[in-house]
């Protein structure tokens, strides 16, 4: 599978300082949205808990509030494990174009530079692909329940798709357009989704998982950039095109 070789080339540019740049800034702002949130949750459950509470047989009880924080705090710890990369690589999407860039002018050098989506464009996409990632995974965690014979490949269809679509999305839009982009991720939609699986099985490793969205990002990069177009929508512009 080329898309392996495309994994491959990402792998060894991990240490470009574009690529460094977006990891610790990505990971950075996911840190801090999910303190932040963990942190809202508790203060909610100890504003509409009462500070003590009458039951029957027993009388006037006053730390079922910190039973319900603490455990709170431990439901948030194990549902961050399951949204770090997700809220990562949203992040990330915001950065895209640092990796890419990379990417193209380290494997590319023929390519004239992309256009940049303008802030409101990245904050929207970011926006939207958190949103659905973490409703799709928390969706997936009743799925888990319901079906643990079949969670891995659950787990391994759902975010290979997402990652699949999102990714290839986001990147083939720098050169083609939204609509463009869309048509050919539609055109060669069970390969990029194929990918998308393949980008997924590294979400199961501890600490590797973090690495997941610059991965993706510049592994779908060398995707784009390998899958035939019909003329005049290659997005292959070159710095010194022919006169």
């Amino acid at each position: 599978m080329k898309f392996l070789s495309d994994v491959a080339k990402a792998a060894r540019q991990l240490g470009d300082p574009a690529f460094q740049r977006v990891l610790w800034t990505g990971l950075a702002l996911t840190v801090g949205l999910l303190i932040a949130f963990g942190a809202a949750f508790v203060w909610g459950m100890n504003w509409l808990l009462p500070d003590t509470v009458a039951l029957p047989w027993i009388g006037e009880i006053g730390w079922l509030d910190d039973i319900a924080s603490g455990a709170s705090v431990i439901g948030l710890l194990v549902l961050s494990v399951f949204l770090m990369v997700p809220v990562a690589s949203a992040f990330t999407s915001f950065f895209l174009d640092d990796v890419t860039d990379a990417v193209e002018a380290k494997h590319y050098p023929q390519l004239s530079p992309a256009p940049r989506l303008s802030l409101a464009d990245s904050i929207r996409d970011g926006a939207g692909f958190l949103g659905v990632l973490i409703l799709a995974n928390m969706a997936a965690l009743v799925a888990y329940l319901l079906l643990p014979p079949f969670a891995p490949l659950i787990f391994y269809a759902l975010n290979g798709f997402l990652l699949g679509r999102e990714y290839f999305q986001l990147i083939a839009a720098r050169r083609l357009g939204r609509e463009g982009a869309a048509a050919l991720r539609r055109r060669y939609s069970l390969r990029i989704w194929a990918a998308g699986c393949v980008m997924a099985v590294p979400l199961t490793v501890p600490i590797v998982n973090l690495l997941v969205p610059l991965l993706g990002a510049a592994s779908f990069t060398h995707l784009y950039h390998r899958l035939p177009r019909p003329a005049g929508s290659s997005g292959r512009t070159s710095r010194n095109p022919a006169r």
